[in-house]
């Protein structure tokens, strides 16, 4: 994993860098999702690695209806360097990338049961405020959480699942 991102590094910096210049964050993130989505596909992947598919082939494969000319060369340098399969890792290097440039911060909030929308609105706002920075919130449902809410934001995780809360009192007692 680590050797895909170190090799899929450059190529997202090079793709944001353009994506900058041409002031196009949304549609490079449109556009590099859906080629990293069909490129992470199992038959797609097979059929890129086939050396019988010439490159042009594999770049209309890749390429949305509407994707930009650069986006199109920048596909066929990933096609000529067999770089392809890198996509997913591109793809994802790209929006922390675009998120840094934009400031914010994109978090996920995992709770016993669905949580109201007043109660992701008082979230959002403490993470906006510790942050300093726009949050973008996804949610997910887990139910042996127990109860309470884990929230992972890049680099933080906050856990306060009664879950979490019942597993460090259990390490706690065993010291």
């Amino acid at each position: 994993m680590s050797q895909a991102l170190t090799l899929a590094r450059p190529y997202a910096r090079a793709a944001f860098a353009i994506a900058q210049d041409e002031g196009g964050f949304a549609a490079w993130s449109e556009a590099l999702g859906f080629a990293a989505h069909v490129a992470a596909d199992p038959r797609a992947a097979s059929l890129l690695l086939n050396p019988q598919l010439t490159h042009a082939e594999a770049v209309s494969l890749l390429a949305m209806d509407g994707a930009g000319e650069s986006f199109t060369r920048f596909l066929a340098l990933l096609a000529q360097n067999r770089r392809l399969a890198q996509l997913p890792e591109i793809a994802g290097l790209y929006e922390e990338l675009r998120a840094e440039a934009e400031r914010v911060v994109k978090a996920t909030v995992t709770s016993a049961a669905e949580l109201p929308a007043g109660e992701l609105d008082v979230i959002k706002a403490a993470l906006r405020k510790r942050f300093g920075r726009e949050v973008e919130l996804s949610t997910a449902v887990d139910a042996s959480l127990i109860g309470g809410a884990v929230i992972d934001a890049g680099d933080v995780v906050i856990d306060g699942s009664l879950k979490g809360k019942l597993s460090r009192l259990q390490a706690a007692l065993a010291q």
